[in-house]
């Protein structure tokens, strides 16, 4: 599993959601994204189990569980503060809204 929430993402969260250092936030698979009842990316203050896959920014733990790793294995989560755009991407897929495998 690799997923990678870079520090612009991190900052994002970090400041709306608000986090403290020592605070975690999961990652999961949210049903009906904006306007495409597909899928997006959903976040939650929670707490990681053993077999959760964790990234430390700043002192906050972002992590996925296991059963949603099929969705977040190879994206990554960026923020632009210039266009207050969070883009998703993960390489595997055509979209992330209606994640079909690449041929």
């Amino acid at each position: 599993m690799k997923l990678t929430v870079t520090e612009q993402a991190a900052k994002l969260y970090i400041e709306e959601v608000p986090l403290k250092k020592g605070e975690h936030l999961r990652l999961y698979v949210r049903v009906g994204g904006v306007g495409s009842g597909g899928f997006s990316v959903g976040v939650m203050k929670d707490v990681p189990n053993e077999r959760s896959y964790k990234q430390i920014i700043d002192g906050v733990t972002f992590f996925v569980n296991e059963d949603d790793f099929w969705y977040f294995d190879g994206m990554t989560i960026d923020f632009n503060p210039d266009t207050v755009f969070l883009h998703v991407d993960h390489p595997e897929f055509t979209n992330t809204d209606h994640p079909n495998r690449k041929k």
